[in-house]
């Protein structure tokens, strides 16, 4: 006696890009989802639909503060076992950092172990760091035992684009295994910043680097400037473009812009060159 088939995937007969990496774990094409405190059978449920196409969740901010000690682990084991990796958002450690002081971190990078985490994001969003700080503060949570991402730029002052590759080296140099650019740098007037964008790929890893959504806690960010930097990302680097701070409500929506089934049509051949030329005339 033989199993069965599985049942086939809907409309299986429409091919999906063979640019697109579908197989997790993923080294690229990577989705990150932001949980600004998602409850856990919500999680869950979510996972049920999206989590295929979920690589990385980060529990935003100081949430983590927030928990019940067990919801926050049963939480945390529920991203790992659906093959979703959580880590604790870096404004967190910034928050520590600029309220207690150096001699504070320590504490906070064991607790972050204590309480189940894996993976800590070190950034400087708000808090300014130096070349130096950063260096530390990474080795420091290596030292931990816990993997570190860098995040490079700030939420409320412009970077030039050298000073961004530079810090992205510092945190690569440094033993990072991944970067996040901050979104607020790469918006201009709520358009993506193409001319910065370009300047950042063609001199780090960009395998490596998760471009961030902006969101509406940047001021002037519309819903639409949200699609707009998902479908220039998607349009200039490929359905395998990483990308970072999607919402929990997008996840599909994003997938779907991804492999062209999103409300924009189909990214290829002919329909490609229709939309462009629509895009051009109504410049």
């Amino acid at each position: 006696m033989t199993l069965a088939d599985p049942t086939p995937a809907p409309f299986a007969f429409v091919d999906l890009p063979a640019a697109r990496s579908q197989a997790k774990p993923r080294r690229k094409g990577l989705t990150m989802v932001a949980d600004f405190g998602l409850p856990l059978r919500y999680a869950e449920d979510l996972l049920d639909l999206a989590g295929r196409y979920v690589d990385l969740m980060k529990i935003a901010v100081g949430t983590s503060r927030l928990y019940e000690s067990d919801t926050l682990r049963r939480k945390l084991d529920l991203y790992r076992g659906r093959g979703v990796r959580p880590f604790i958002g870096g404004q967190f450690q910034e928050y520590v950092y600029a309220t207690y002081g150096a001699q504070a971190l320590p504490r906070f990078l064991r607790e972050a172990k204590r309480v189940g985490f894996e993976t800590i994001e070190i950034s400087d969003n708000c808090v300014p760091l130096t070349d130096g700080e950063r260096r530390e503060q990474i080795g420091m949570a290596l030292d931990c035992g816990l993997a570190v991402f860098g995040e490079v730029g700030s939420k409320d002052a412009k970077t030039d684009a050298s000073e961004l590759i530079a810090q992205a080296r510092t945190c690569f140099d440094a033993g990072c295994e991944l970067v996040l650019v901050e979104a607020a740098e790469l918006v201009e007037r709520g358009e993506p910043n193409a001319a910065l964008i370009t300047s950042l790929r063609g001199a780090i890893d960009f395998s490596k680097v998760l471009i961030e959504l902006p969101g509406p806690w940047i001021s002037g960010v519309t819903l639409s400037a949200i699609e707009d930097m998902k479908k220039f990302l998607v349009r200039e680097f490929g359905p395998d473009v990483n990308i970072a701070n999607v919402l929990p409500n997008d996840i599909m929506e994003t997938e779907a812009l991804r492999v062209g089934l999103g409300v924009v049509g189909p990214t290829t051949g002919k329909a490609a060159a229709r939309q462009a030329s629509k895009e051009e005339r109504s410049r």
